[in-house]
């Protein structure tokens, strides 16, 4: 017999009537998060803030970040109050329009419910920032196991709710009068919807795309060998050099790239794939209107049906809503081109010189420096062939010199 959950409400069903609209931006930021702190085992829970804007009844799940935590006095681990104030004030500074709150916060759970390690975080959130916070609890096991069927999301939502200890049913105790009954927090299932726009579309279907060739490499430092002394062979070059030298070449390719090498390959890799993904829709709808019948691309007279029954396979199927759609598209491209396309044009140029300069200035600051090495090489050469000849010289006087005693009256005069 399976157990229950002591933290969950006795009422199965919530009759408070909230409604959450869960967007997928919050499940990729928690996504993220759980691929990086498990990649770089990291300690401690997987804890985050959700923030979202509440209507009534209806509460949105736009954005979530993760959370720093430490322990209280009582050994439990909590939010990091002044970390998360400053963290929270920025993602509202940023989100202004529409302003957007905390709701609720993330971790990680069983499928049976909230754990009671999860108490206290909750209710630091309740009694400091929202009264009627949410929590969102990830089920990884689910996927490890694939026991999410129907295209589930491995994942709850609770409201919580002070309730009284609930008495059995063959308890026919009252409550004395005076007597404060003791309130405990409990968990409530909330129902939910996922709501996605526009952007959030392009990101899910461009991480959906990017997934399936997405692989995990072992970044992993290894140690370095102890590295033996060189030994000299016969001419007094150095044995094994080759060796060396791929072995060297080996390690500059396992470097590990910084921070900020990472981050800005990976935004011109989003740049990149958002072009091609352009450009593959782009062609997508050149080739459908290419495959239309010639009448309906030139002319705007109707079709003559013996040329549609003389070839049919030849052409696509004319879908009127799908042309209405790619002439709405057209209508509102003039909206992109800017109103004043001549200092449009002044602008673009002037940043290409711009550019173009930058890069002679570059290749220029490079020539000088090769001329100025070259002279430097080439002053050394000059010095040691003017010792060279020196020191020849000086060989030549002593040689001859030898004849003569100290070489001073070599030649004498004879009467």
């Amino acid at each position: 017999m399976a157990t229950t959950n002591p933290l969950l409400s006795s009422h199965q069903a919530s009759d408070s009537g909230l409604q959450v609209l869960l967007h997928p931006m919050v499940l990729l930021t928690i996504s993220d998060y759980i691929t990086r702190h498990t990649l770089r085992q990291l300690e401690g829970p997987v804890v985050g803030a959700l923030l979202g804007q509440q209507h009534g009844r209806d509460i949105s799940l736009e954005h979530a970040f993760e959370c720093k935590l430490v322990k209280d006095e009582g050994d439990s681990i909590v939010l990091h109050q002044s970390w998360f104030e400053d963290r929270l004030q920025q993602f509202k500074d940023v989100h202004k329009a529409p302003a957007l709150d905390l709701v609720g916060w993330f971790t990680l759970a069983p499928t049976s419910g909230p754990q009671s390690h999860h108490l206290p975080i909750h209710r630091q959130i309740l009694h400091t920032y929202n009264e009627s916070a949410i929590l969102l609890t990830f089920h990884p096991t689910t996927i490890v196991d694939r026991s999410a069927t129907g295209g589930e999301l491995p994942l709850t939502i609770y409201e919580s709710n002070y309730e009284g200890e609930s008495s059995g049913d063959g308890d026919k105790t009252m409550q004395i009068e005076g007597e404060e009954s003791s309130l405990q927090l409990k968990f409530r299932e909330l129902p939910y919807t996922v709501e996605t726009g526009e952007a959030e579309m392009i990101s899910v279907d461009f991480v959906a795309r990017g997934g399936g060739n997405a692989t995990a490499m072992d970044v992993t430092p290894k140690k370095p060998q102890a590295s033996a002394k060189p030994v000299l062979s016969d001419g007094g070059r150095v044995a094994g050099t080759e060796e060396g030298t791929a072995k060297t070449n080996g390690s500059d390719e396992t470097t590990l790239l910084s921070p900020e090498d990472e981050e800005l390959i990976a935004s011109l890799t989003a740049r990149a794939n958002a072009i091609k993904m352009l450009h593959s829709r782009i062609q997508l709808l050149r080739s459908y209107l290419a495959n239309l019948p010639q009448s309906y691309l030139t002319t705007s007279e109707p079709p003559d049906p013996s040329s549609e029954t003389t070839a049919p396979s030849q052409h696509t199927e004319i879908n009127y809503p799908i042309l209405r759609s790619i002439q709405a598209l057209i209508n509102r491209l003039p909206l992109l081109i800017p109103a004043n396309r001549g200092a449009f044009r002044h602008e673009v140029l002037a940043e290409k010189n711009d550019v173009s300069l930058v890069a002679m200035l570059g290749t220029l600051s490079k020539s000088v420096k090769d001329v100025s090495e070259m002279g430097r090489k080439f002053g050394i050469m000059d010095n040691a062939r003017q010792s060279s000849r020196k020191d020849n010289r000086m060989i030549g006087e002593d040689f001859l010199g030898g004849f003569g005693g100290n070489g001073v009256g070599r030649y004498t005069m004879v009467d």
